[in-house]
């Protein structure tokens, strides 16, 4: 009865984000984060600390009250030694910090969102069918970053940049209960794919958009969003030399959010203790390449 009662309140929550202004309120958020009265953005950050206990002596700036905004100390960069990174072209490194949602192979151009409930690559990709094929019983990784872990993204592998694409969408939450709830969600969310070369073949990078997630960001491009031109937007970089090492950084998230990694067929082995809901730390080890 208890279960019953537990999917039909879930399914009333997913009604209600339908209705929502999932754009407008994340506009909000992107305001109020990047606020700099000093005594409303130290009384926000000094909450979230308590809230979540961070740990600021892994900081890069320990102290709270240097951060200009709310925003700045959310996108915080980390000491060097604060994480333990494995530089090696043999293994795939995570790119962030958070828990993984799946980390499989891909069946029939079908990737795993929750049980019984599946999304092909062509839907991620943004609809472009020779790029998907490219990915044909491959392998891939959904991370989930918790509005408390680190949130630059960072490469996996060493590669260079040869196409990106934006790719407009909703902004459903995408912690465990939509994830479960929501059909197609991760293909249905506003995106930004990244597709690079790599000593393994292709590799995609997404970045996959939330309510209250106020922007994303990369290197190369700045923030990404939000944008008032909400349309499909595709960028070859084949004329352009943007080469990002393993480690690199390679954007940042504001707020919670979810990066998928795409590789190609037979090109690693993701590591058999790394599985659904396993606890990550950006570098650490996730898979080994097949050489």
């Amino acid at each position: 009865m208890l279960s019953i009662f537990n999917r039909m309140l879930n399914y009333l929550k997913i009604i209600l984000l339908h209705c929502l202004p999932q754009h407008s309120l994340s506009r909000l958020i992107y305001r109020l984060t990047r606020i700099e009265f000093k005594p409303f953005k130290s009384f926000l950050i000094n909450l979230f600390i308590r809230i979540y206990g961070v740990d600021m002596s892994l900081a890069l700036n320990t102290n709270p009250g240097d951060y200009r905004s709310f925003n700045a100390f959310f996108t915080r960069k980390l000491k060097k030694n604060a994480r333990n990174w494995v530089i090696d072209g043999s293994f795939i490194l995570s790119p962030v910090d958070g828990a993984v949602s799946q980390i499989s192979y891909i069946d029939d151009g079908q990737l795993l969102q929750a049980k019984n409930k599946k999304y092909s690559i062509e839907q991620l990709l943004g609809g472009d069918i020779t790029l998907a094929r490219n990915f044909l019983n491959g392998s891939f990784a959904t991370l989930y970053l918790a509005p408390h872990d680190y949130h630059r993204i960072h490469m996996p592998v060493t590669g260079r940049l040869i196409k990106s694409i934006y790719v407009p969408g909703d902004l459903f939450p995408v912690n465990t209960a939509n994830v479960e709830n929501v059909n197609q969600l991760f293909a249905r969310n506003e995106r930004f794919i990244s597709i690079f070369e790599t000593g393994l073949g292709l590799m995609a990078q997404v970045m996959v958009g939330a309510i209250f997630v106020g922007s994303m960001e990369t290197v190369w491009l700045g923030e990404i969003t939000p944008t008032k031109k909400r349309k499909l937007t595709i960028r070859e970089y084949n004329n352009q030399s943007i080469k990002l090492n393993q480690a690199d950084e390679f954007g940042h998230f504001n707020m919670g959010s979810t990066v998928i990694l795409l590789f190609q067929k037979d090109k690693l082995l993701w590591l058999p203790d790394i599985k659904k809901n396993s606890l990550i730390e950006v570098g650490q080890l996730l898979g080994n390449a097949i050489i």
